[in-house]
C-alpha cells in the first residue's frame, strides 16, 4: 500500500488523478498567447462588422491583461479555465451572432480562428512544468501508485501536451472531455478513470485547480480532493476542496507494508 503525504498528514491511496491545465502545467504559459490571439482576431472581426463584444474583453473567457494586451491571468472560476472546447466555442460565437452573424458561420468562424491560434502554440510549445511535479511522479511510480490525467481538453490535445513535457510514460491513462458524455464538474470523469485503473475511488486522490476538480472528485466519492493554487491569495474559488496546497513540494508520496 502506498500514501500520500499532505502538509504532514498521511492519507493512503493506490492511485491520483491530475487535472491537466493549472495543475500539470503553467495555464498562463500555453493558454495565455492562445487566448490573446483568438480575442484578437474575434475583436479584428467584430469591428469590420460594426460591432464589439458584448462585454469588456478580458470578461469573454475570463481572461487579465496588461497594457500591451498580453494575457498575464485568469479567472479560475471562468470559461477558460474550467469550459471544454465546445463550451469555449459556444461562448465566442454568441458574440459573433451577436453582432448579426448566422450562428453555423459563427461557429465556423470560431473553429478557424481556433485553428490558427492552435497552429501558433503547436510552433512555441510553451508547455511549462511546475516545480517539484516531476519528484512527485517518480515517488508515485516508485511507490506503485497508478496516475491518470483528467481534463477538459481534448484526449489527444493533452496526450500532445504530455509528450512535449516528457511526461506520457508517468500515465496510464488519459481522459478528455471526449471521452466522456458529461464533463466537470459531472463525477463521470473521475469514475471513468477510477474504472479503467481498476481502483475504486475511495482509493483515490483528486488533485487540480479549479472548483470543478473538487466537485467531480468529492461527488465521484475519491479519498481526497487536494486544490493546487500556486497563488494563496487566488484559492478562495476552491470551497470544496479538503486540502489546498501551494506546491508540489508540500505533498510526498510514500510505500509502505500493509
Amino acid at each position: 500500500m502506498s500514501e500520500l503525504i499532505v502538509q504532514g498528514e498521511r492519507y493512503p491511496c493506490r492511485g491520483i488523478l491530475l487535472d491537466k491545465d493549472g495543475t500539470l502545467l503553467d495555464f498562463i504559459q500555453l493558454w495565455g498567447p492562445w487566448a490573446r490571439s483568438i480575442l484578437e482576431m474575434m475583436e479584428q472581426h467584430l469591428t469590420v462588422a460594426g460591432a464589439g463584444f458584448t462585454v469588456e474583453k478580458g470578461t469573454v473567457l475570463g481572461t487579465v491583461h496588461d497594457q500591451k494586451g498580453r494575457v498575464i491571468g485568469y479567472d479560475p472560476s471562468g470559461p477558460l479555465a474550467m469550459g471544454t472546447v465546445d463550451e469555449s466555442t459556444g461562448v465566442l460565437a454568441w458574440q459573433l451572432y451577436n453582432a448579426g452573424v448566422p450562428w453555423n458561420e459563427a461557429v465556423r468562424l470560431v473553429r478557424d480562428f481556433n485553428k490558427t491560434a492552435m497552429a501558433d502554440i503547436r510552433r512555441h510549445r510553451a508547455a511549462k512544468v511546475f516545480p517539484g511535479l516531476r519528484t512527485l511522479l517518480e515517488q508515485s511510480r516508485h511507490a506503485g501508485l497508478k496516475l491518470a490525467v483528467v481534463t477538459s481538453d481534448s484526449t489527444e490535445a493533452a496526450q500532445e501536451h504530455l509528450e512535449w513535457m516528457g511526461l506520457t510514460s508517468y500515465f496510464d491513462e488519459v481522459i478528455g472531455h471526449d471521452r466522456v458524455t458529461y464533463g466537470k464538474p459531472d463525477p463521470e470523469m473521475a469514475e471513468k478513470a477510477c474504472a479503467l485503473l481498476g481502483l475504486s475511488p475511495a482509493d483515490v486522490v483528486v488533485i487540480g485547480d479549479s472548483n470543478g476538480d473538487m466537485q467531480m472528485g468529492k461527488r465521484a466519492g475519491v479519498r481526497l480532493a487536494i486544490g493546487f493554487a500556486p497563488e494563496a491569495e487566488r484559492s478562495g474559488h476552491l470551497l470544496d476542496a479538503d486540502k489546498v496546497v501551494r506546491g508540489y513540494e508540500e505533498l510526498e508520496v510514500r510505500r509502505y507494508e500493509d
